[in-house]
């Protein structure tokens, strides 16, 4: 077929929709358009955050598909680096678009599969028809918050940034200490300390490693003063700030068990914005289903799914153990005991994963209706 024959080609339609893909990179960002199912799918090429490239391109598809100027458009892609900002770009220009859940884009079984950027569109064209279609389960939309909503999570990712800094910076000058025998805690007087300590001959500490970890003990120190700074901007938000989200974090600051990082995280994080339907919601969201695997007599369980929010399944598994000790007489602790408490170390590991999971439900029900999980103890 010569191009002439190609670019004359007609194309048939059941409604006036035209449908985008974006497969977005680095450097370039290829979008693929159709009209329909069976539709060979239009693929173009821009440059990474060139929008009015892809205006341009939105309005040769029209041309090109010979739709008019009031067909809907619709598009979609996948979460990811790129995060929101195009979602509200593309809403902002009259372009109903949706944001999806990568981990519940459905994929071929096949041990070692083919995989190209020109099937990643060719799949998102599909399915995205498909979800307009009304088959609403074909995969999981992500809920877009607003940008103060979005903006709202930068203080506690930054201190659990900094925070993992702060380890990495202390197990590094141990490392180096420990290359010479020299073992010493990092904290306090250390650089003092540092000066007087001897090798296991009686010499001094050699002068190359010595500056060397007074360097990496700077970088140490400025990091800990950034973690004081973010606490205290923290504490003065939770005094008195009157938004709906202090609000709910004073909710759970009023339970004992529950600090200000675990407060602010779920709050920050999940429940502030978040509108979750029911408890199987909210554990999706978090990580923490089960995926069963049962073919024919077989059937097992392969743990948790881990395609949640990663911050939040990572403090919900502390908060479930530190429920265990402060709030020992609730029926979630009791339930954990009388299943799991006379188990194995494996096996309380395991039950840690189901309370945790069903402690978020509680803590969710709690802030939605105002019902204290039952047997919990308020603080004083």
């Amino acid at each position: 077929m010569n191009q002439l024959t190609a670019h004359r080609r007609e194309y048939t339609r059941n409604q006036a929709d035209l449908y985008l893909a974006f497969e977005l990179g680095e450097k370039e960002w290829k979008l693929g358009f159709t009209v329909g199912f069976g539709q060979r799918a239009r693929e173009r090429t821009v440059f990474a955050g060139d929008l009015s490239g892809v205006k341009r391109e939105i309005e040769q598809a029209r041309r090109r598909f010979g739709l008019s100027k009031e067909a809907r458009v619709l598009s979609c892609y996948e979460a990811g680096r790129d995060g929101f900002w195009l979602h509200r770009y593309l809403i902002h220009g009259g372009v109903g678009n949706l944001v999806v859940d990568s981990s519940s884009i459905e994929v071929n079984r096949r041990a070692r599969r083919a995989k190209t950027d020109k099937m990643d569109l060719g799949k998102l064209l599909g399915m995205l028809m498909r979800y307009d279609h009304g088959e609403r389960t074909v995969w999981s939309v992500v809920r877009v918050p607003t940008v103060e909503q979005e903006d709202s999570r930068q203080l506690h990712r930054d201190l659990e940034a900094l925070r993992g800094e702060r380890t990495r910076h202390i197990n590094r000058i141990k490392g180096l200490l420990a290359s010479y025998g020299v073992r010493m805690r990092v904290a306090g007087d250390f650089l003092h300390r540092l000066e007087i300590k001897r090798l296991w001959d009686g010499r001094p500490v050699p002068l190359g490693l010595k500056k060397r970890v007074v360097r990496e003990y700077e970088r140490f120190d400025m990091v800990n003063r950034q973690i004081d700074q973010i606490k205290r901007e923290r504490a003065d938000l939770i005094k008195t700030s009157e938004s709906a989200e202090v609000q709910m974090i004073r909710q759970l600051l009023s339970l004992r068990g529950i600090g200000p990082n675990s407060a602010w995280l779920y709050v920050m994080e999940f429940f502030g914005w978040r509108e979750f339907r029911n408890g199987r919601e909210v554990g999706a969201l978090a990580g923490l289903t089960p995926t069963p695997h049962q073919s024919g007599d077989e059937a097992w369980e392969r743990g948790i799914s881990k395609a949640g929010n990663r911050h939040i399944r990572s403090m919900a598994i502390q908060i479930a153990w530190a429920w265990l000790r402060w709030q020992p007489v609730s029926k979630l602790s009791r339930w954990y005991q009388r299943r799991f408490g006379m188990g194995s170390p494996r096996l309380r590991r395991i039950g840690i994963v189901a309370l945790a999971r069903k402690l978020l439900v509680a803590l969710w029900r709690y802030l939605q209706d105002g019902v204290i999980p039952e047997g919990a103890w308020l603080k004083a």
